[in-house]
């Protein structure tokens, strides 16, 4: 879609509005829960901001490096948890977290740089999608009684807003062309993507309000595996023994993580 003129922001703006409209003609009433569960609300800032930072950042960095820093998630919840759920954190826990963000800066770190800091967007972005992402993660925990369909809508209604509010000042300042009209080419794929985010963000709905925030997390981190061996079949991302051995510490947390929660899983289950 990038190639065809449209940036990822108005991608994503466009992609979450499909599937909004999609939501609401399924469930027009689906609305109706945000007038008493600010949650929701919170739940939409959450996941827009996730979309924005994660769309973006994989069409302006290296899909491998942005899949790994994104996915310092599981980090990002244990802290969560502990803030807006009161589960406090395990040793066993700690440990998995120091272990994620050795890997996080091992990735980071560069032969000419004093300190392993993000040195590009796509760094920035990755990170914030990747909290954002475990702050979703835990707001859906939260609203584990709330209907189905207004979770989902809350998450399409954030990914379309502030999409498109940011794709907006970007446009205004000249940084971000607008959506080209002329030739609609990307249509389809929009729409392609639309479906997938419905069923995507079904999935995700249905699981993780069964699941600990912890699985769930884990969970996804299938992604990983596709991300990295479809970017690099592809042609798209390189692997050096530096992401090699930071994403192996970040995936071990990880791994460590699924086994912790094997059986609390099992049990919702």
């Amino acid at each position: 879609m990038q190639g065809l003129g449209l940036h990822p922001l108005w991608a994503t703006a466009l992609i979450y509005l499909f599937a909004m409209a999609a939501m609401l003609a399924y469930q027009p009433q689906a609305w109706r829960p945000f007038k008493h569960t600010p949650l929701l609300w919170a739940l939409a800032l959450a996941a827009g901001l996730t979309n924005v930072g994660f769309n973006w950042a994989v069409t302006v960095g290296d899909v491998v490096r942005v899949i790994l820093l994104f996915y310092l998630m599981p980090a990002w919840v244990v802290i969560l948890a502990w803030l807006i759920l009161d589960e406090k954190p395990t040793p066993a826990s700690l440990t998995r977290l120091a272990l994620a963000l050795v890997g996080v800066l091992v990735i980071l770190k560069k032969p000419d740089s004093a300190w392993p800091l993000p040195e590009s967007l796509a760094d920035w972005l990755a990170l914030m999608g990747g909290f954002c992402f475990g702050l979703t993660n835990i707001l859906l925990r939260k609203l584990r009684t709330a209907p189905r369909a207004s979770g989902m809508l809350a998450m399409f209604a954030g990914g379309a807003l502030l999409a498109a509010l940011i794709a907006l000042y970007g446009t205004h300042q000249g940084s971000i062309a607008m959506v080209p009209v002329e030739d609609l080419a990307w249509l389809p794929w929009v729409l392609l993507m639309g479906f997938a985010f419905l069923l995507g963000n079904w999935g995700l709905q249905y699981g993780a309000t069964r699941l600990s925030a912890g699985a769930t997390s884990i969970i996804m981190l299938s992604e990983v595996v596709f991300a990295t061996a479809s970017s690099v079949l592809l042609g798209v991302s390189s692997m050096s023994p530096q992401i090699w051995l930071g994403g192996s510490l970040i995936l071990l947390a990880s791994l460590l993580s699924a086994f912790s929660f094997s059986k609390p899983a099992q049990a919702a289950l």
